[in-house]
């Protein structure tokens, strides 16, 4: 479902007293709207505030480099183009509104009083564009170190090291570098001193078990309570997005792979989906129900994860060995089907890579009778646990309208006690043929997101069993003629088919020009990948919007009035991949 885009047009021009924004068709079906820098904050104040079903979450701000964009670009004219994506509950409805900037280095003012997670959003608009969001509390690096010079996503910046002359590391510009590195409190609006005390300011990363990978958190404390805490992020960072743009429309596939590491094809899902959106692609039912089943396995490998990392964090050492020898069965039957287990890029634009292997149905259907009484047991030694109980009980604890204000998504928001769930909400793939339900906590706390997660395995199984039952017959792939890699039997008949399908296998489809997003609900949260193409064999701009990334943002504002134990159950609670916040 989405808002009619005469609808947001006239809405929008009513309150703003302007001549009606201009539309954009787009592949997606997003109601998607131009408006001027100068139009931007009453905008955005007024879709969030005032109008009926309230647009209540920024759900992705990001820009595009239009200079070197192939063809006819539709909007105004332009040299970049920043990108705000709402999303309202209420409406069940999304709205996408584009502003166009001109100039080498242009500027919008900023809207971090308006939405606070456009905190982080605008300073990696910044950093990876050059574009400057005006009246911006802290405006930083937030992915690149601070030294970095350039804007890594403009088209002009380098893709490969292998284009800058060598780079020589000596004594004196590791002094340097390192200097940049040290946190000087007054730089982020902190203070040293209290009225009769002095603050301290501890450094928690970014090699700490807590953490999870490199994640560096400055802590300033009075006594043990945390006053406040600053998140330093970008030491995964790899460019992913920027790898999109030089990889072709299939190739790009084993990179999703690794953003939610954890999460195997659940990853593949939403990128897929919105290349299949610029090119029209259905897709079979079989196919559709064998990325159904099998990212829900994956979404159990993921919890399975965070359940037994989140009872080591807080103290007990069995839990993770046996939840992780749970995992390898999972793994053992995603090896089985598709011959890869963390990364196995197993899904294909069009469909997935193969048929189901013979024997398959004997291995899931074993799985399904065997973790539900693990998971059984696993709650009696955690959940039940009166240590993990008070360790985790009224600790970290949000409301939903400060999940949606952040834009936390999946378990984080559910277990505050909204049951927002993408795969009922909106069905995809194939969803509404299900019978599942929807977890959810109460008070958003360290111990509601253990909840649901441990619950939504249970449903994550009930699913795979449906799919395991019902799985249709058919092809695994749609024959399509963009579908990559190309179906062999289009080939061997003439020289034209022989060509085209070479070409189709070694370049990659030429995907019509446009603009698609898909969300899909991951193991994390909502994922999504916003592609623009300009008819060409790669993508012109893929931005990655991952769950990790505002749901690290939320950390200082649930640490506040916390003390250092409890920050190692937040994290822990917050079940994020640090790949998926860096990209």
């Amino acid at each position: 479902m989405t808002v009619a885009e005469s609808d947001i047009q006239q809405e929008l021009s009513a309150q703003l007293g302007l001549p009606a924004p201009l539309a954009q068709a787009t592949a997606d079906g997003v109601a998607t709207c131009w408006i001027s820098a100068e139009q931007l904050r009453p905008a955005l104040r007024w879709l969030k505030n005032e109008c009926s079903g309230a647009f209540s979450m920024l759900y992705d701000l990001t820009g595009i480099d239009e200079r070197l964009r192939a063809g006819a670009k539709p909007g105004p004219a332009r040299d970049f183009a920043v990108v705000y994506h709402l999303l309202s509950v209420e409406r069940n409805a999304d709205v996408r509104l584009k502003v166009p900037l001109s100039g080498e280095f242009p500027s919008l003012p900023s809207v971090a009083d308006i939405f606070p997670n456009a905190d982080w959003y605008e300073r990696e608009l910044w950093d990876m564009f050059g574009i400057t969001p005006t009246g911006h509390p802290n405006l930083r690096r937030i992915l690149s170190p601070p030294w970095w010079q350039g804007h890594p996503l403009r088209k002009e910046h380098y893709a490969r090291a292998t284009e800058r002359p060598a780079f020589h590391l000596n004594d004196q510009i590791q002094a340097n570098l390192e200097s940049e590195l040290e946190f000087r409190p007054e730089e982020w609006g902190l203070k040293r001193r209290g009225d009769d005390f002095d603050f301290m300011f501890l450094n928690v990363g970014p090699h700490h078990p807590g953490t999870h990978g490199l994640l560096r958190l400055i802590l300033q404390l009075r006594g043990q309570e945390i006053t406040d805490a600053v998140c330093d992020i970008g030491f995964h960072h790899r460019g992913a997005e920027k790898m999109g743009e030089r990889q072709t429309w299939h190739t790009y596939i084993p990179y999703t792979d690794r953003v939610d590491y954890l999460s195997g094809v659940a990853n593949n899902l939403p990128y897929v989906l919105s290349v299949e959106a610029l090119a029209g692609i259905e897709i079979p039912p079989r196919a559709q129900v064998i990325r159904v089943m099998m990212t829900e396995l994956y979404r159990i490998i993921s919890h399975l994860v965070f359940y037994g990392t989140f009872s080591q964090d807080l103290g007990q050492m069995s839990p993770v060995f046996y939840m992780f020898n749970d995992r390898e069965k999972a793994l053992d039957i995603a090896e089985a089907i598709t011959g890869g287990r963390m990364h196995p890029s197993w899904f294909r634009i069009g469909g997935v890579a193969m048929d189901l292997p013979e024997g398959w149905q004997a291995m899931v259907r074993e799985f399904i009778k065997y973790l539900p009484k693990r998971l059984k047991d696993y709650d009696t030694v955690v959940l039940h646990n009166r240590i993990f109980q008070g360790r985790t009980r009224g600790v970290g604890a949000f409301s939903v309208e400060q999940a949606l204000e952040w834009g936390a998504t999946g378990p984080m928001l559910r277990s505050a006690g909204l049951a927002w769930d993408m795969r009922k909400a909106r069905p995809y793939s194939g969803y509404e043929q299900f019978a599942f339900d929807i977890p959810i906590g109460q008070s958003g706390d360290c111990y509601d997101r253990a909840v649901v997660h441990v619950e939504e395995m249970r449903q994550s199984l009930r699913i795979i069993e449906q799919c395991m039952q019902n799985m249709p017959a058919g092809e695994y792939k749609s024959r399509h003629p963009l579908t990559c890699p190309p179906l062999k039997e289009h080939t061997m008949q003439d020289i034209e088919t022989l060509i085209n399908h070479f070409l189709g296998t070694t370049w990659g489809p030429v995907i019509p020009a446009g603009e698609a997003n898909v969300h899909t609900e991951g193991p994390k949260g909502m994922y999504s990948y916003y592609l623009t193409s300009d008819g060409s064999t790669n993508s012109y701009r893929t931005r990655i919007r991952s769950a990790s990334f505002p749901h690290i943002q939320m950390v200082p504002m649930l640490s506040r009035g916390m003390t250092v134990s409890d920050l190692v159950a937040i994290l822990g609670s917050v079940d994020f991949v640090l790949a998926d916040v860096d990209r």
